[in-house]
């Protein structure tokens, strides 16, 4: 009898596993999208947003996603390397070939201790994304602000890890943003800024038993919907995690150390994503 049960909670954790990925699969959504995805290094849209390229990259949703990485992860010198790997991971992640921009900027180092510039962030996310028009009309009342996307996606305050590259990463959108918005006051902003949260030890490494604690938080917070709603849970099932293994073990090769085998199978960002929205003012 007690092999029976044994056996059983097995059974049972693949089924609610698969249960709750078809739940939060009818919850509200970003459709028809303009999305961009901002991360700091090559592996970090595997190791963190899979569940989040794909849920948004749906044929369904009708989203156009595309990943900006602001460094090559040139710290162990396998810029070259990675920049490739990042191309092969997004594609198994639901990226569409050629929309996965990498930057090598010297100012803005792969690093544990460098500062990142916000203003120099937020100096790219502009240069990519805010038509010549609009900036050349930056100051005057002829109009609304104007972009070429829709929703930006980028890392909490806290970055998740801490990696401090990844927190320059909020700071730097928060300031695209306000720059955005100078001399536009009473504009309605046309990108909306999605965060992923971060979370405590517990949580962190709960792995799949995580996805459940992340569903019942989003059915009992506050919640907006309308084409921009908030939170927003992302929940790969089976097929989904086997993707977001494969982009780890596949495609970043090069990274593939002891400990990311822990992670892959322990973290909960393999499994499950919870975004929200932030409002920024000027």
């Amino acid at each position: 009898m007690n092999l029976l049960l044994l056996a059983a909670v097995p059974v049972f954790i693949l089924g609610l596993w698969a249960y709750t990925a078809l739940l939060v699969s009818s919850f509200p959504t970003l459709k028809n999208k303009r999305i961009v995805l901002l991360i700091a290094h090559p592996d970090d849209e595997a190791m963190f947003f899979a569940p989040t390229l794909l849920a948004l990259t749906a044929p369904r949703l009708g989203n156009t996603l595309k990943i900006l990485c602001l460094s090559r992860g040139d710290a162990d010198g396998l810029g070259a390397v990675r920049e490739k790997e990042i191309a092969a991971s997004a594609e198994r992640l639901g990226v569409r070939k050629g929309d996965v921009l990498v930057l090598d900027d010297p100012a803005l180092p792969d690093s544990m201790t460098a500062a990142w510039a916000p203003e120099r962030i937020a100096g790219h996310l502009a240069v990519a994304f805010i038509p010549e028009g609009d900036k050349k009309r930056k100051g005057k009342k002829e109009g609304g602000p104007e972009a070429a996307i829709d929703v930006l996606i980028t890392f909490d305050q806290g970055g998740v890890s801490g990696h401090p590259n990844h927190i320059a990463l909020y700071h730097g959108a928060r300031l695209f943003i306000q720059n955005l918005m100078k001399g536009c006051e009473g504009w309605k902003c046309p990108v909306a800024v999605y965060t992923l949260g971060s979370v405590g030890l517990v949580r962190k490494y709960a792995g799949l038993l995580d996805v459940v604690v992340s569903l019942a938080r989003a059915i009992f917070r506050r919640k907006e919907a309308g084409g921009l709603p908030t939170p927003l849970v992302c929940v790969s099932g089976v097929g989904g995690y086997g993707r977001a293994r494969g982009a780890m073990t596949e495609a970043h090769r090069s990274q593939m150390r002891w400990f990311r085998w822990g992670w892959i199978g322990l973290s909960r960002y393999m499994y499950v994503n919870e975004l929200v929205k932030v409002k920024v003012r000027g």
